[in-house]
């Protein structure tokens, strides 16, 4: 008798890949409830709902698809309702954590104002926002407390002095960060100013590029001021050997929960070309991201499937229609560039870089910065990439006076390394994200610090940054600071549940371009946190070799010196 055969089992097939919502693709039924808000309605439609309906019947009028969602294309996200702590953050429904008024973000590209509009956002945070004004890191200006009634006189006041918040946030292209010293400064490469106007002019409020993946950031300087390695799209001066000062592009940067360091992709862009290079990325991006999930939307994550060369590739061949010249890299400066302080301008007279804390003034002192520049024989501000204010066109007779009224607004020239260097979120005071308080933290933690370690302040050749940040979406960049902290609620000493922060150390830009170390496990509470950066500053100090920066020293350290 013959024994019993086997079957062969059928080969199993090869899984298919999930589709990622990709229009060039073809994928283009939402996969997602914002692709859903976005089809239903292009969010640039919202306008005319808010000046028609909402404005007209207030906050209980506003269709939750807009409030929680289109709005954010003309810079409105609702703030944090009071009394909310960290550790409810992720346990309430958006209703919840509502209040009944709004942040708005103003859109200043390239931080650019003029003493009058500076003195028309004074007038607006006191007027309509309780005072609130805070410099952000993407140099906007951010208020609170704004009423959904007012936000029609609003967009007329800033509209009428030349501003906007059109794309100030949702998935758009958002401000465009430039140097704040662009066509002044010694040592710039090339002024970027041009190119800003006119992608401003060409596409900030055009249908075609107001609903993409997700948020993009651009950055575009004649110097390396702007943190060009941590953007969608960043245009950087350089200068090339045949055909003289023009950008080197990058692309994929951000942080976020994943952060990446841009890529280039080696092209030389000359300053007349930057808008039209610029709306190919951005096509791009609107036709190959990934639209599946959110968490995966940005263009990080092409690039980073892709590589630098073929984004280039089909850059060139099917948005450009023509290659890109090849370029070089630039030169990374010895240290970073934040323009505090006095410096001379290309045309003789100075500008004067000054530092709040974190970022955190108000509609008083922005009228008094106004008043004060307009003194000095000033008519031109700038807001900064660290959350700094510089007054441009100063003569030499005038800036010690200029100093001396910046002071005594809070506002220095010669600040200590840590008011220098601190910047914070907005965290859990206003932003329904947050987990832990960041700037009153940060003013705080500033204050202890210029004096308990005042002794070595003079020993610090470059200020060690700190950037304390209310959740994990690093909006005040703690991955590429000296001193990164995290908000997160922990377990103290005694069992308590309290707010305190996941620490990383040893990140940076320019020669220090990286995310350091994340101590695997090390977590400080909240209270303790000037003596935890005391104790790793003085450890540093102590053990550094000559010239040898803080991410040097941090690359090296033995643990037990960061903890």
């Amino acid at each position: 008798m013959a024994s019993p055969t086997r079957e062969t089992p059928a080969k199993s097939r090869p899984r298919q890949k999930r589709g990622e919502g990709q229009w060039a693709l073809g994928y283009r039924e939402p996969l997602n409830p914002n692709e859903r808000s976005k089809k239903d309605d292009n969010p640039l439609n919202a306008r005319g709902r808010i000046e028609n309906i909402y404005a007209r019947g207030g906050f209980d009028s506003i269709d939750p698809g807009d409030l929680r969602g289109r709005f954010r294309w003309f810079g409105l996200y609702t703030q944090r309702k009071e009394g909310i702590d960290g550790g409810r953050t992720a346990t309430l429904e958006p209703e919840e954590l509502d209040a009944r008024y709004f942040m708005m973000r103003v859109r200043l590209d390239g931080g650019m104002l003029t003493t009058q509009q500076l003195a028309v956002l004074a007038e607006i945070s006191q007027t309509h926002a309780r005072g609130t004004a805070d410099i952000t890191d993407r140099q906007n200006i951010q208020y609170h407390w704004i009423r959904i009634e007012d936000v029609p006189t609003i967009w007329q006041k800033l509209e009428n002095a030349g501003m906007t918040t059109m794309e100030a946030c949702g998935d758009s292209p958002r401000v465009i960060l430039g140097s704040p010293v662009a066509g002044i400064a010694a040592d710039e490469i090339i002024d970027g100013t041009p190119a800003i106007e006119e992608i401003k002019r060409r596409y900030i409020g055009d249908p075609q590029y107001a609903n993409l993946p997700r948020k993009f950031k651009t950055a575009i300087s004649g110097q390396q001021d702007v943190a060009h390695e941590i953007h969608d799209v960043a245009f950087v001066g350089v200068n090339h050997p045949e055909h003289g000062p023009g950008f080197d592009v990058w692309v994929g940067g951000g942080l976020s929960t994943n952060p990446m360091i841009g890529q280039r992709l080696g092209a030389w862009v000359p300053r007349d070309e930057v808008p039209d290079v610029w709306e190919g990325v951005i096509s791009v991006f609107r036709d190959y991201g990934y639209r599946r999930l959110r968490s995966r939307a940005r263009i990080k994550f092409l690039v980073k499937d892709w590589g630098a060369a073929k984004f280039r590739e089909v850059l060139e061949e099917k948005y450009l229609k023509r290659p890109l010249l090849d370029g070089p890299a630039p030169d990374v400066p010895p240290a970073p560039i934040d323009h505090i302080g006095v410096h001379r301008q290309v045309d003789g007279k100075f500008y004067v870089g000054a530092a709040p804390v974190a970022g955190r003034v108000n509609g008083e002192t922005l009228l008094a910065v106004a008043k004060a520049a307009e003194r000095a024989g000033s008519e031109r501000v700038r807001l900064t990439p660290q959350q700094k204010l510089v007054v441009l066109d100063v003569p030499e007779t005038e800036v010690p006076g200029l100093e001396t009224e910046l002071a005594e607004l809070g506002l220095h020239t010669k600040p200590s390394p840590w008011r220098r260097s601190v910047m914070a979120c907005t965290g859990l005071e206003f932003c329904k994200l947050a987990i832990v308080e960041t700037k009153a933290r940060a003013q705080a933690l500033v204050t202890d610090l210029e004096k308990r370690l005042a002794d070595v302040q003079g020993d610090l050749e470059n200020p060690v940054s700190v950037h304390l940040n209310g959740c994990p979406n690093s909006c005040a960049r703690i991955q590429t600071a000296d001193i990164g902290l995290k908000g997160q609620i922990v377990t103290d000493a005694g069992g308590r549940q309290v707010e305190g922060f996941q620490v990383h150390l040893g990140g940076g830009l320019g020669l220090d371009a990286g995310f350091g170390r994340k101590l695997r496990g090390h977590k400080v509470v909240a209270d303790e946190l000037v003596e935890y950066v005391e104790r790793v500053v003085r450890a540093y100090l102590d053990g550094r070799e000559p010239g040898e920066r803080f991410a040097q020293w941090v690359g090296r350290a033995d643990e037990s010196l960061l903890q």
